[in-house]
């Protein structure tokens, strides 16, 4: 029982939740997260740290970059887990806004042409003009 309580409480956390059901969509580096959540670095980095070691992710470098995914071999009691969150979430409103903003962040760098940091905080910045036009 303990391995479950665990768990649940690794996905108490509501940025913790949003970083694993984006990763359940697409692989993403660090800083492409911190476009699209709008959070700090180190918030972002410990949170992919907290969900690496419970075991939902993996992780692989590209030179300076950090980018995560799902694990390949997620084990069946937290693959169970994402199915039930694909099917909580489908219709909250912060989740479609997060795929939102992910469609639009991948447009975004597709049409600069690279993943950096400097690509992300222009990213960013649009998203907070945008935000205080809404």
């Amino acid at each position: 029982m303990k391995k479950y309580t665990e768990m649940f409480k690794l996905l108490t956390d509501e940025q913790r939740l949003r970083v694993l059901m984006l990763l359940d969509r697409k692989t993403l580096s660090v800083c492409q997260l911190m476009g699209i959540i709008g959070a700090s670095q180190p918030l972002i980095s410990k949170n992919l740290s907290l969900l690496y070691r419970g075991g939902f992710l993996d992780e692989r470098r590209d030179g300076k970059l950090r980018f995560y995914s799902i694990k390949s071999d997620l084990a069946e009691d937290k693959a169970a887990v994402l199915v039930l969150l694909r099917t909580l979430l489908k219709s909250d409103t912060r989740f479609k806004e997060d795929l939102q903003t992910l469609a639009e962040c991948t447009a975004f760098q597709k049409k600069a042409g690279r993943c950096d940091m400097k690509t992300l905080k222009e990213f960013m910045e649009l998203q907070k003009m945008k935000k205080k036009k809404s």
